[in-house]
């Protein structure tokens, strides 16, 4: 294995609900039935009097999915957006943010009458071999400028491994 082969370490599905627990359900089942998964709570960690949240409330619901699972469930949300990106989507950091504005979109899943019309986020990370380095408990070291992964080298892979376009402004 290259060094320098991008790879996908996660895929991260949301949906936000605010404090509808109705639809935080449905969101709940939505993540149930894309992924086949256990989607967990988000939970609120400040005090916003104004939108009336405290800390301990739930106000949304993700899944985190690794390896094979990832790659599979990627194409398909690409799919849903045709694959088609824009560049502001990209982070500098080698992260891929973009939504998927109707479940129904994404192939394999169907229209449910109980879930209604309902959208959610998809964000992918990559990294390199060598990432670990960072993460570890013993001896950790901040990572070396040509591990790195950057804004071109992410729509380059994601170009090469998805086949996506860039959506032109």
């Amino acid at each position: 294995m290259n060094m320098r082969e991008i790879k996908i370490e996660k895929v991260t599905l949301n949906i936000g609900a605010g404090k509808n627990t109705d639809k935080l359900e449905k969101g709940v089942r939505l993540l149930k039935i894309i992924t086949g998964g256990n989607p967990v709570k988000t939970i609120t960690q400040k005090r916003i009097p104004t939108w009336g949240l405290r800390p301990g409330l739930p106000v949304g619901c993700k899944i985190t999915l690794r390896k094979g699972k990832a790659t599979e469930v990627l194409k398909r949300m690409l799919e849903a957006n045709d694959k088609e990106m824009e560049e502001s989507q990209f982070d500098d950091n080698g992260n891929v943010a973009f939504g998927v504005h109707e479940y129904i979109n994404i192939p394999g899943v169907n229209y449910n009458p109980e879930i209604e019309i309902m959208g959610l986020q998809c964000c992918v990370t990559l990294e390199r071999a060598g990432y670990r380095v960072k993460k570890r408990k013993k001896a950790r070291r901040k990572l070396p400028k040509k591990q790195k992964i950057g804004k071109e080298d992410a729509i380059d892979f994601m170009k090469k491994e998805f086949g996506i376009k860039l959506k032109e402004k």
